[in-house]
């Protein structure tokens, strides 16, 4: 039975964690939250309550990282003005821990948003073209270096597009706004039943060392998306000037589904609607 460590047990790490579950792994898990230690234990997860300011201070810190595999699951506070500063150093305090563990493999939740804009399919490999526009992004790809340099484990990158399921529901972001930019650009959206879906085929067929893309196939321009999404849940849709695409990437996802024979779930991401 392998030992998986979700270093934040959230929107997206918890739901992972419950089915990793099914399938007979070990999984533990950690939380910020005292309060939701409990939550996690009655799901059958070994809970640790862990927090990265950015130094690494909680309980049961040593027991969380005995394990064969860490999912890191902490994406960079785009709000945070100091984040370029910030996330490399929480990272760091992790790759510390991992660096005297049993882990042998690291996934990092990584994003699109590393990626600068370049108007068309961005596949893996343009990480290469340029520096991404926010600095949330460009945090992540100092993540991805760093861990992508490190011999004493391996690092898989997953570059999740934008995540929508549960009670993320992409038809509240804009509802009832009028005149918004650039609707002719396409969306890159990934359901977080394919989000999981793709971490465990992930690990379930070891492809180590990789970097992928996590993005629905069909891209949807923001106008037709955006209005479908606040429509389906009686919304007021938002409106978009008529004005020619600029400042857009279209993901690729096809290594993923090459590689790992991943089948999307919600190809099309407004099939959710």
């Amino acid at each position: 039975m392998k030992r998986i460590s979700i270093l934040g047990c959230g929107w997206l790490g918890l739901p992972l964690a419950e089915k990793l579950l099914t399938k007979g792994y070990i999984v533990k898990g950690s939380t910020t939250r005292e309060e939701k230690l409990s939550l996690l234990e009655a799901k059958g997860i070994r809970a640790s309550k862990i927090q990265l300011q950015p130094k690494m201070i909680g309980q049961h810190i040593s027991q969380f990282f005995e394990s064969d595999v860490l999912i890191l699951n902490i994406p960079p506070g785009r709000k945070n003005p100091n984040v370029l500063d910030f996330h490399p150093q929480q990272i760091e305090a992790v790759i510390q821990q991992v660096k005297q563990s049993p882990i042998q493999q690291v996934i990092l939740i990584s994003s699109s948003s590393v990626y600068p804009l370049l108007n068309r399919i961005v596949k893996e490999e343009d990480i290469i073209l340029g520096q991404a526009s926010k600095a949330s992004g460009q945090a992540l790809r100092i993540v991805e270096n760093k861990l992508q340099k490190e011999t004493s484990f391996q690092t898989s990158i997953l570059r999740m597009s934008g995540l929508m399921g549960g009670k993320r529901h992409p038809g509240r972001f804009f509802a009832g706004r009028k005149e918004l930019p650039n609707g002719a650009a396409a969306v890159n959206f990934v359901h977080r039943i394919d989000a999981i879906g793709s971490i465990i085929g992930l690990i379930e067929q070891q492809h180590w060392g990789e970097v992928y893309n996590v993005c629905a196939t069909i891209h949807p321009t923001k106008a037709v998306f955006y209005k479908k999404a606040a429509q389906s849940i009686a919304l007021e849709p938002p409106t978009f000037k008529a004005e020619k695409a600029e400042g857009f990437n279209i993901i690729s996802n096809e290594k993923i589904k090459q590689e790992l024979n991943y089948q999307f779930v919600y190809d099309n991401p407004m099939d959710w609607f």
